[in-house]
């Protein structure tokens, strides 16, 4: 298997701010909207740049969902901009009857997303979103898994013509993915083969699928560990191949269980080819304040929980 390392450790909100700016510069119909947390969705360059594409909603993202509707209208490509929490559950309505609904192309980015918003603790914390978005016809969810992708899946859903929603995070992660590579829509990253099971991961989550690898290889387990960053539309064609190869399936990711990319797997595999398969998960709790790599530990995500269940899905 092919190590994987990291060079430095930085945001995937950063990645969201310089993806950003880089969209506008090549077109001139990107604009942006903020709901009173510039500095937070680091927007900052964005709105220096082009400070009259650039507008504060203030703290009223229900308004600023609407507005981002009809700038549309006029041909304008709209990224609001506020925490994963207030992007979705405080303006859901608005987004299904002002985006979803009308076809909008809307580029809805949220940041502080899942348990590794850390220390603000389970009010800010949403660990539903993926699944309220990804119901929505006709939405696409991407979760990106370090820096460089998170720009990269930035610069391409400019270019996409529809509404998105793009989840990313607040701490600092490794950045292990090849700068300036391509980000395909609905096309999974195989990060490395393998013939005993199949590990389906996004977002930070995809870290410590690779560390679990390495640990099961010293086990003598072969590991295929494929990185699902776009969860709607998902990469049938790529987990079915790797799945009827391996036979066994582990998903990891930050976020409920009920109704995450865990979900959306089992349903493919259940149609097509029903394979024991094991889920790390938040399990129908809500998250709290700590630090990220505390609550990883808590609820069950990282390194150890993967490896645990790719061993037992092994028995099965």
């Amino acid at each position: 298997m092919a190590k994987y390392e990291y060079k430095e450790m930085k945001d995937t909100r950063s990645g969201f701010g310089d993806g950003l700016l880089e969209a506008g510069k090549r077109n001139p119909n990107v604009v942006a909207l903020c709901a009173d947390l510039t500095g937070s969705l680091k927007m900052d360059a964005f709105k220096d740049a082009f400070p009259d594409r650039f507008f504060q909603a203030g703290i009223a993202e229900a308004n600023m969902m609407g507005v981002a509707a009809g700038q549309t209208i006029g041909g304008k490509i709209p990224f609001t901009g506020t925490f994963a929490n207030f992007s979705t559950g405080r303006v859901y309505d608005q987004i299904r009857q002002s985006i979803a609904y009308s076809g909008k192309n809307v580029k809805i980015c949220a940041s502080h997303a899942g348990l590794t918003l850390g220390e603000d603790g389970a009010t800010h914390q949403i660990l539903e979103d993926i699944g309220l978005m990804k119901m929505l016809p006709g939405m696409v969810v991407i979760n990106p898994c370090d820096y460089n992708q998170t720009k990269a899946a930035t610069i391409a859903i400019a270019e996409y013509d529809g509404p998105v929603y793009l989840r990313f995070g607040r701490p600092k992660w490794p950045v292990f993915t090849e700068e300036n590579e391509k980000f395909e829509i609905g096309k999974a990253k195989i990060f490395q083969e393998g013939t005993d099971v199949t590990i389906i991961s996004t977002g930070h989550c995809v870290w410590e699928s690779l560390k679990s690898a390495e640990k099961l290889e010293e086990k003598g387990v072969s590991v295929e560990v494929i990185n699902i960053h776009t969860i709607k539309p998902l990469d049938e064609k790529a987990i079915l191949q790797s799945v009827r190869k391996t036979g066994r399936v582990v998903t990891a990711e930050e976020h409920q269980m009920n109704g995450g990319l865990g979900d959306s797997v089992a349903q493919l595999l259940a149609r097509n080819y029903p394979v024991p398969m094991e889920m790390i998960a938040v399990d129908d709790k809500f998250g709290e304040s700590g630090k990220p790599e505390e609550l990883f530990a808590k609820y069950g995500l990282g390194e150890s929980n993967i490896t645990a269940a790719a061993l037992k899905v092994l028995k099965r």
